[in-house]
């Protein structure tokens, strides 16, 4: 299984345009940071968690030519505002795309996108399939998802297991039982806003925290705001095995 990190990034924060920060002045590649969101290619099938504003530019940087599914974290705009351009993948595939959520993911979708849902459409809008997605293993061309749910301060929100890989993001709570679906990855990738205490978020030492506890072989750190300090400073803070994700980073698992 391979994972491409199409994006590591957040909304949060003040806005790069007016931010004269360190980071956002950086010419390091990787403190420049699309919204969050990864690539996941195994048995054949290419599957995308989230899809945000810049769904659009990640596929063409990652030069993405075929796409099986959309899977969804949360409704939040940040993870679904670009799915109106899952169209090209309609016109090169010939056929819709399934889109897995939660059935509240898919009220926001159909009601941000109501145009692809209509009862006489308007030629070329995006053809999506939405397929829901409960607190239970499902498939996807034979491969074997587990939904780990979470919440984001009180928003109930799904993180993902496929095999010895585990994404969570947009997380500042994991319950117990929640936990244990976990325990085992290899690979673990969880969000780290920042450094400074956030209502909805992990804070860089809680991550750390989780990950502690959960000891995988190698953990990755996404969802990252500028507030969190450049990439080569921070690294130094964290244990050899866990390590800031960056764009474009890939991974063989």
């Amino acid at each position: 299984m391979k994972v491409t990190f199409l994006g590591t990034g957040t909304s949060q924060g003040v806005p790069v345009i007016a931010c004269e920060c360190e980071v956002c002045k950086s010419e390091n590649i990787k403190d420049q940071r699309l919204r969050s969101s990864v690539m996941i290619e195994t048995h054949g099938n290419t599957l995308v968690i989230d899809a945000g504003p810049d769904f659009r530019a990640q596929m063409l940087r990652a030069k993405v030519k075929h796409l099986d599914a959309v899977i969804l974290t949360h409704a939040h705009k940040d993870h679904i505002a670009g799915l109106d351009d899952v169209r090209a993948f309609n016109y090169i595939q010939k056929k819709a795309i399934d889109v897995y959520s939660r059935e509240d993911v898919q009220t926001a979708i159909k009601n941000e996108f109501s145009y692809a849902f209509a009862v006489y459409k308007y030629p070329g809008v995006p053809e999506i399939n939405l397929k829901t997605v409960e607190n239970k293993e499902f498939e996807i061309n034979n491969i074997k998802i587990t939904p780990i749910e979470v919440k984001h301060m009180e928003l109930k929100i799904f993180g993902y297991r496929i095999g010895n890989f585990t994404y969570i993001t947009d997380c500042n709570y994991i319950s117990d039982e929640e936990f244990e679906k976990i325990k085992g990855s290899e690979v673990v990738v969880i969000n780290a806003l920042r450094k400074k205490k956030h209502v909805s978020h992990f804070t860089l030492d809680e991550a750390v925290a989780v990950l502690e506890r959960l000891k995988p072989k190698k953990a990755y750190l996404t969802h990252i705001s500028h507030m969190m300090g450049l990439h080569e400073e921070t690294e130094k803070e964290l244990p050899s095995y866990i390590q800031l994700a960056y764009d474009g980073l890939t991974i063989d698992i």
